[in-house]
């Protein structure tokens, strides 16, 4: 399994970032090699909305630091998105990257059945962490990129949410969070002697 973790917090060693690791740390033990990008050390930016994706070329023309991380996680068969709450959304970093995937859409990709160049099957895991504890707050993120996420030909998407984390080191001091994280990874990578938790995401 070729697995591609995006960490998209500017803060390196942050909550989003340490659970993200903890994630990874699992892979590893698994027998998987995970790719890591930090978005906060990259120098690239948005969509700039060219079409060329669309009118003669198959993948993004803008050359930059993000080129490297759309081939990657086109490849990878599990993808870990990890970013804290900025503003009610994700980091800026993670959303210039989203909207970049624009180029993995086909040209018809209004009308076609299949409008992802990406093969299907993969497998999410979206790390959100916010300071906020009230779980009605900032609830709408995680579904706000469900379509991009179906469209784009993910299928299981497991959702890891941390509230009430401030300092960077508050996630490493919930025992609920860790329990939260390590039942996502069991169902992942595989633990059928434990419970599923309550990670699975349904569309």
């Amino acid at each position: 399994m070729k697995v591609v973790a995006l960490l998209g917090s500017p803060r390196r060693r942050g909550n989003s970032s340490f659970l993200a690791e903890r994630f990874l740390a699992r892979a590893e033990g698994a027998g998987h090699r995970p790719v890591v990008h930090e978005l906060g050390s990259l120098n690239y930016k948005g969509c700039v909305a060219c079409y060329a994706c669309k009118t003669g070329r198959e993948d993004c023309a803008v050359r930059d630091d993000l080129t490297r991380v759309l081939a990657d996680v086109a490849a990878a068969d599990l993808l870990v998105l990890a970013t804290p709450v900025y503003f009610g959304d994700v980091t800026s970093q993670l959303k210039a990257f989203i909207d970049r995937t624009f180029s993995y859409f086909t040209p018809d990709y209004r009308t076609a059945a299949a409008p992802s160049r990406l093969k299907p099957g993969k497998q999410l895991v979206f790390i959100q962490t916010q300071g906020n504890p009230d779980e009605s707050n900032f609830a709408d993120i995680f579904p706000k990129y469900a379509g991009f996420l179906r469209r784009n030909n993910f299928g299981a998407a497991h959702l890891v949410r941390a509230r009430g984390v401030s300092a960077p080191d508050d996630a490493q001091k919930r025992q609920e969070i860790l329990d939260q994280l390590d039942r996502v990874a069991n169902e992942v990578f595989g633990a059928p002697h434990l419970p599923a938790g309550d990670g699975q995401v349904s569309w």
